[in-house]
């Protein structure tokens, strides 16, 4: 299944994810701060999809009510996750 979706309170505009079997194949955060979201790209690539909203979900960035590591736990909850 592939997705889009579009970020809102963070430095990224939106998410690309690829999910198979409840596992994240593949993801791409667009614009932000680009290597720290290669890291976190790598980071998530290859893990269940409860790993990453267990580990993720609510984390925030600095003064931010939200980052976007809390924004892919959305994405994955909008998903149906």
């Amino acid at each position: 299944m592939k997705y889009t979706y579009k970020t809102q309170g963070t430095c990224s505009s939106h998410i690309e994810l690829e999910i198979e079997n409840n596992i994240i194949t593949d993801i791409a955060f667009w614009g932000g701060c680009n290597g720290n979201l290669q890291g976190l790209s790598r980071l998530v690539k290859g893990m269940s999809v409860n790993d990453v909203i267990s580990r993720l979900e609510g984390v925030r960035c600095g003064r931010r009510s939200t980052s976007c590591p809390d924004q892919l736990c959305r994405a994955l909850h909008e998903m149906g996750f």
